[in-house]
């Protein structure tokens, strides 16, 4: 079942039930990131006295904070649906990637790989990861000393997007045509520094209007 015999890539059926795992865990997370808080909240309350505030601050507000950060990844969770729906899965073997700030990107980075233009394959284009939420396992295996074992897991890494706007990312499971680890990719070095327009970079019109199917707000020409 390869991957990059689909037209897109939600139509491949071990993609779409990945990403229903994905949104399960962080559904769960979220749901258990509030009972915690409640269940500490109730425990507090209901069974110690006020000298054991001080103990569970740290917690309470630890677990709130956790809760808070999923209700912005949910969202994201379904914006990769959006990607996945219109774009195919390409899988590209030792793309550059890195961790230290590039300079042509605008805006918070954490974490870059670079991706050929589609209109022109030697050009490459840089896609960052645009927040710190679940980019871990990811930098463990970007870091320039990761072991090699770490490395090989995302010595190919599967692909899904157009480098000039948006994409998704994700690291093979391991002996199975299988995405895993679902990260959000985005460009920032042209069209959202007010630098370059992606007209620069071949987009034509029917690549900009699918760019805001995929979710691009704006897809500036």
């Amino acid at each position: 079942m390869n991957p990059t015999d689909y037209s897109l890539a939600w139509e491949h059926p071990p993609t779409r039930r990945a990403w229903l795992k994905q949104l399960a865990v962080n559904a769960l997370a979220l749901l258990g990131w509030i009972a915690l808080w409640v269940a500490l909240l109730a425990i507090l309350v209901v069974f110690l006295s006020p000298g054991y505030t001080i103990l569970f601050v740290p917690f309470l507000l630890y677990s709130f904070y956790r809760a808070f950060l999923q209700l912005f990844v949910l969202p994201v969770v379904f914006q990769m649906r959006r990607v996945l729906q219109e774009y195919p899965w390409r899988l590209y073997s030792d793309a550059p990637h890195g961790l230290a700030d590039r300079p042509d990107v605008v805006g918070r980075q954490h974490g870059w790989f670079e991706f050929p233009n589609p209109a022109r394959p030697d050009d490459r284009l840089t896609m960052v990861f645009p927040r710190h939420w679940g980019v871990g396992w990811w930098h463990r295996r970007m870091a320039p000393r990761a072991t090699p074992e770490l490395k090989a897991q995302i010595a190919v890494v599967w692909f899904a997007g157009d480098p000039r706007f948006i994409g998704v990312i994700a690291a093979p499971a391991p002996d199975e045509p299988t995405p895993r680890r679902f990260r959000f990719l985005s460009q920032q070095t042209g069209s959202d520094g007010g630098r370059r327009s992606v007209a620069d970079w071949g987009a034509t019109a029917e690549d900009i209007e699918r760019g805001r199917r995929a979710g691009v707000r704006p897809a500036r020409s």
